[in-house]
Parts: structure tokens; C-alpha cells; sequence
């Protein structure tokens, strides 16, 4: 099982690029092969044998991420899984890419592996890094529908059949994306609590557009990947629960402009499950209505 790690940094983080590099670095096992994508930035003090590919631009976490895919052959295909892993993170354990390869060997239909993130302070996990709505218990590792962007392993086997992350997104929601059109093929996904990516507690609002990237990507996804008489549906209840959360006024308004950008602008191709994955998605848990 070849193992290939995908990085996407700002240049803004370079002590703690180095750090996650050298994690990788301590990985039992094979070597993994690692590449780096400066969105938009040149990239100096690289380890040797780090693969690096300079964008002219910043394409967003998808679009930097299929390029870092496509770095390791045509659908990533040199290797047999890619991990994807934040810059300012650090894998805690050095079994990580073995246990990777043991839970890939042990289940072919196995498509990805989602991570736990772990504050490396305090060792608490986030309840939204609990890729599931029982998201009580971070330490008890399940099937999933879905999986954390930048703390994952992903068969390029997947990658190869449904295609890549949807680069026009450029941030917010490309990894349920990625994940419905898996599973609508087949897949399966796991959370896995003993697999650790330690990473600084954050809020995701920190971003300047997040509330309108979610938004307009919470539509574009549905428009995309659901059957349509669950998009409304699924979209209804994102507002109640948008409007229940009690936003300021200013992130009310993005929200809502991102709402209205997400039925006014192309969302690419609409390819909906089949009603058999809305079932598979109902038996583990999360419907996708929510």
C-alpha cells in the first residue's frame, strides 16, 4: 500500500510546516511521499525528496488540493492513498500511515478515512471535528457520511471513479462532496478516534468569507449531488437552524447573500444520488437532510 501525503499552504505558517513534514518523516513503514502546494506563494527551506508545486494564484482548499492530487499522476494514481493534512497541523503518533494501510487492506471497499483532531494543549477534540451528529463521544470511532478536510486518508482508487473535490467551491463543504458521490459509488467511510492530527482549537468564522462560503456552498451542494424533492428540504432545514443560531446582523447578511449566490450561479455538473444512498445515509445516522 503506497502512501502519498497532499499539503496546502499560504507560506504563512513555515515553523509549523516544518514540524507536520517531520511528522510524516517519522512515519513507521515506507516512506511517505510527500508534496507541497504553495497557493500562490514560492516555497523555500523544502526537506529534500518533498515534492513542491508553486501556484501562480490561490485556487481555494479543493482546487490547491486536486492539483496536489494530480502532483502524484492522473487521479493521484502512483500512489494507492493520499492523506491530506493541514499545515499548522502534526500527525501525534508514528503508527498513522501504517494503521492507514492496515484499515485499507483489511476492507477494499474502505474509500476514507477521517481523522480525529485534538488540540495539542489540551487533547480536546471539537464537536464539529466528530464527523457525525452523535458527536458526544470523539473517542469512539464509527462508520460515517462525511469526513474532516485537512485530517484524512483517501484511496485514489475514489478519486479515479467519482473524480476530484469541486475546486469551484474554494471553501466550505467540498469534503461532503466528495464524500456523498463516494458513497452514492459504493464507498465507505470511517471516523477514526485512534488516528490523531494535532491541531490549534480554531473557530471556522475566523475565515472573512466563511459565512457566505457556506452558504452559497450548503445550496451548490445540494443543488449537485441531492435527488429534488430533497433539496428544499435539506436547504429548509439549514436555514431554521442558521436562523435558530442567532448570527450577528453583518453575518446574517453574508449568509443570506451566499444563499442567493448559491441558485444564481453555475454549481457544476448535478449528478443526485440514488435513493438507495439516501437510505444508506439514513441508516448511519445522518439523512441528508441535514
Amino acid at each position: 500500500m503506497r502512501l502519498g501525503a497532499v499539503i496546502i499552504t499560504m507560506g504563512n505558517r513555515p515553523d509549523e510546516l516544518k514540524a507536520l513534514l517531520d511528522s510524516v518523516a517519522r512515519q513507521e513503514g515506507d516512506p511517505v511521499e510527500v508534496v507541497v502546494v504553495g497557493q500562490g506563494v514560492r516555497l523555500t527551506g523544502l526537506p529534500e525528496g518533498v515534492r513542491c508545486v508553486e501556484l501562480p494564484e490561490n485556487l481555494g482548499i479543493p482546487g490547491g488540493r486536486n492539483v496536489g492530487i494530480e502532483a502524484f499522476g492522473p487521479g493521484g494514481g502512483e500512489v494507492d492513498a493520499l492523506l491530506f493534512l493541514d499545515d499548522d497541523g502534526l500527525l501525534e503518533r508514528t503508527d498513522t500511515a501504517e494503521l492507514c494501510r492496515q484499515a485499507f487492506a483489511e476492507d477494499p471497499r474502505l474509500g476514507i478515512v477521517s481523522f480525529r483532531i485534538a488540540d495539542p494543549e489540551t487533547g480536546e477534540t471539537q464537536r464539529r471535528h466528530v464527523p457525525r451528529l452523535r458527536a458526544s463521544d470523539p473517542m469512539r470511532s464509527s462508520r460515517v457520511t462525511t469526513f474532516l478536510g485537512g485530517a484524512n486518508a483517501v484511496r485514489t482508487a475514489v478519486f479515479k471513479q467519482v473524480g476530484g473535490l469541486p475546486g469551484e467551491f474554494f471553501y466550505a463543504h467540498e469534503e461532503t462532496d466528495l464524500a456523498w458521490r463516494a458513497l452514492d459509488a459504493g464507498w465507505l467511510i470511517d471516523y477514526r478516534a485512534d488516528m490523531v492530527l494535532l491541531h490549534p482549537t480554531t473557530a471556522p468564522s475566523r475565515h472573512a468569507v466563511y459565512h457566505r462560503m457556506v452558504a452559497r456552498n450548503r445550496v451548490w451542494l445540494a443543488r449537485r449531488n441531492l435527488p429534488a424533492p430533497l433539496v428544499p428540504v435539506y436547504l429548509g432545514v439549514w436555514l431554521l437552524l442558521t436562523l435558530l443560531r442567532k448570527p450577528s446582523a453583518p453575518a446574517l447578511k453574508a449568509w443570506f447573500g451566499g444563499f442567493k449566490e448559491g441558485w444564481t450561479t453555475p454549481c457544476g455538473p448535478r449528478r443526485p444520488m440514488k435513493w438507495r444512498t439516501v437510505w444508506r445515509l439514513t441508516r448511519l445516522g445522518r439523512p441528508p437532510v441535514i
